[in-house]
């Protein structure tokens, strides 16, 4: 059997796959599920096009990384035929352990389970399965191999994941502006030292990626009205977990039962591999066919979020520079008590506040170095000329309140 296949991808072409391991890993069960988990959750609410998979984004992310160490290897980094494999295999995977919805819905499902540690976890697991042949894609993964370069072409402030999620996002969504340069940039690195570095000739396109990221949380990401849906889906699953909990019938998949009727930790997972191979079974398919089945349950609650969500009756939101003030806050808790005819208990269901916040750069963080053409490595916001970058290394916070229509408005 050809194993060395050619997906058709709309934004970079033709993506080959290069050995008959990674076939095989794309192939199996674990990495077909992410078929059917989308890329940005609820996303699609706002901008109907965003209906792109975690499937699409992990090839997209291993053939910039095909790219990416063929540049390398090109500069004359010496790196071996297993390294390349297992940097493919560690960006394959690197999005794998995600449940539905993205993370919208990761704080709902498990408590204090985050998909980078059920995506290590899932890939020791394949490790088992193809017989040891993924000990260096982990390796690489978690940041333990000697050579550091390589993981941070897997996860760092320039890696290849968010090379691709930005050029991938910003073509679904139509939010152009958010394109970015990604082929130039790749071009343009290097390894000095064992770090990832980008020649000093980048920088611009540096800057254009960084204004990118950021204008793509403001005007997707963070989209006023995708933090709206996401959290409604988010109130409407931790509702089931409450009503299950308390003992009444709530119809639901058998996985995502399971899960919403237990509040399982990190430990539950390394523990009981069983869990895990429950978890390998979910998809946004077990929310969305719960959700249409709670739209006539009997728990006013539960009924109306999830009517609201399958018609797109989403929550108003106020959104400030400031943190909300106490007094708008208990204004509209007492709002919706009073037109819902809830206990006060409750209300955090049905009226929403938190806290968002973008940075496009992290300065103190491990930083984004650039190789100057007098052979210095420099971070990318000590550049003289580039003021820019040192603003968007600050932190921007907003507060929000989402509340339901159906109360009278401030």
């Amino acid at each position: 059997m050809n194993k060395k296949k050619i997906f058709n991808d709309p934004v970079y072409g033709f993506i080959t796959v290069p050995s008959e391991l990674i076939f095989d890993i794309i192939d199996h069960p674990y990495f077909q599920r992410l078929r059917r988990i989308k890329q940005l959750g609820l996303t699609e609410m706002v901008y109907p096009g965003a209906l792109h998979t975690r499937f699409h984004h992990a090839l997209g992310a291993m053939h910039l990384m095909n790219t990416a160490l063929s540049t390398l290897r090109s500069k004359d980094n010496e790196i071996n035929d297993k390294e390349f494999e297992a940097s493919l295999i560690a960006i394959l995977l690197h999005d794998i352990g995600h449940g539905p919805f993205s993370h919208a819905l990761e704080t709902a499902i498990f408590k204090e389970v985050h998909h980078e540690h059920l995506s290590l976890h899932i890939m020791q697991l394949l490790n088992k399965e193809f017989g040891g042949k993924l000990d260096l894609a982990i390796q690489i993964f978690k940041g333990t191999y000697e050579r550091n370069f390589f993981h941070q072409l897997v996860s760092s402030q320039l890696d290849v994941d968010r090379l691709d999620y930005l050029n991938r996002d910003s073509f679904y969504t139509g939010v152009y502006e958010g394109k970015i340069g990604a082929d130039r940039i790749i071009k343009m690195l290097d390894v000095a030292n064992d770090k990832l570095v980008v020649e000093e000739k980048a920088i611009y396109s540096i800057e254009n990626f960084l204004v990118s990221r950021r204008l793509m949380y403001w005007q997707v990401y963070l989209h006023k009205t995708v933090i709206s849906a996401e959290n409604m889906v988010l109130r409407t699953v931790q509702r089931t977990r409450q009503l299950l909990q308390q003992g009444m019938e709530v119809p639901a998949s058998t996985c995502l039962k399971f899960f919403l009727s237990s509040n399982l930790t990190l430990h539950d997972f390394e523990a009981d591999n069983s869990i895990l191979e429950r978890f390998v079974s979910l998809d946004d398919h077990d929310i969305w066919s719960g959700i249409k089945e709670w739209a006539a349950h009997p728990d006013p609650i539960l009924s109306f979020l999830s009517k609201s969500i399958l018609n797109r009756r989403l929550f108003k939101v106020i959104i400030s520079n400031k943190p909300i003030e106490e007094d708008i806050i208990l204004g509209l808790s007492e709002l919706v008590q009073e037109h819902f005819k809830i206990k006060p208990e409750d209300v955090e269901y049905l009226m929403i506040s938190g806290k968002i916040s973008n940075n496009a750069y992290d300065a103190i963080g491990e930083s984004i170095d650039v190789l100057t053409k007098s052979g210095y490595v420099i971070n990318v916001s000590d550049a003289s000329d580039l003021p820019n970058i040192q603003a968007l290394s600050n932190k921007v916070e907003k507060y929000y309140v989402c509340y339901p229509k159906e109360v009278a408005h401030l």
